[in-house]
């Protein structure tokens, strides 16, 4: 007897992680979940309230993400409201025999909310296929500061990231107009176009911290110092900063993520004038 072959939809076992948040200002100026939906593995948890913004940490119960896993994050600012997204930890994208991995983020701010995405690193390992996209609509008048770290390969094992594939999109619109695109493309030996100067020069982490406001670009100056007092010429790693249209946009890199995470937790505590999220330090 013959049988039919099986499709590969029905031999793997994908997780699809999905977390839908909303957030509103309560009477008493504090922040609130005014809606939450959660799904698959992703899940989100809330510290115990302290003084400042809503704080709210992202997890991932499954510990990594595989080929052709697909998550997705979606969260709403109700006007006024202050919101701290982060993770619990680095986020790992595993080798692929094939299958693209999906993450997709869409936010959206309204009239003077603010909010700091501020998840920790995302681990590509050898062989991993990422596809990843970021949107935002914001109001004129919101705040949005944004942090993202890519580290290609496990430094702890010497694992260098020769084959794989990355596509890292960002799309945000502010007051309904678009303000910042960007695409960034990267496929088969990773580990010989990021050792080109014009891409990373030999870089294993990078980082980008992008910051949307009525007076981003006023902020310019301080940006870069704080580039110079966070000790990135010591940690070996190369930081710019520049300003326009309404917004600031530093980037960082580094051989390793250690001393890039060091110099980046100095800027974003000086920039936001108050301590990381708790799950950044331990």
């Amino acid at each position: 007897m013959q049988h039919s072959p099986v499709p590969d939809a029905l031999r793997r076992q994908r997780s699809i992680g999905h977390v839908a948040l909303a957030v509103a200002r309560m009477p008493g100026g504090a922040t609130r979940i005014s809606d939450l939906a959660e799904s698959g593995p992703l899940r989100l948890r809330l510290p115990r309230p302290e003084p400042g913004p809503m704080e709210a940490v992202l997890l991932n119960s499954a510990g990594g993400i595989a080929c052709g896993d697909r998550f997705t994050v979606e969260a709403r600012l109700a006007p006024g409201s202050d919101l701290v997204l982060t993770t619990t930890a680095a986020e790992k994208i595993y080798r692929s025999d094939g299958p693209v991995t999906r993450l997709d983020v869409a936010l959206t701010l309204e009239a003077q909310a603010a909010l700091a995405w501020l998840p920790q690193e995302t681990i590509l390992f050898d062989g991993a296929r990422l596809a990843r996209s970021f949107s935002a609509e914001i109001a004129a008048d919101a705040r949005l500061t944004l942090f993202e770290a890519l580290v290609f390969g496990r430094a702890a094992t010497g694992e260098v990231m020769r084959n794989g594939a990355l596509t890292d999109s960002w799309r945000l619109r502010r007051g309904g107009r678009l303000t910042y695109a960007d695409t960034f493309w990267l496929e088969a030996d990773i580990s010989e176009m990021l050792a080109r100067r014009a891409i990373a020069g030999g870089a294993r982490a990078m980082a980008t911290l992008l910051h949307l406001a009525p007076d981003a670009e006023s902020r310019l100056d301080q940006a870069r110092e704080l580039i110079a007092a966070s000790g990135c010429e010591a940690l070996s790693i190369e930081a710019g900063a520049s300003a326009w249209n309404g917004m600031l946009v530093l980037r960082l890199l580094g051989r390793e993520i250690g001393p890039l995470r060091l110099a980046a937790a100095r800027i974003l505590e000086g920039f936001r004038g108050r301590p990381l999220p708790r799950v950044w330090q331990t």
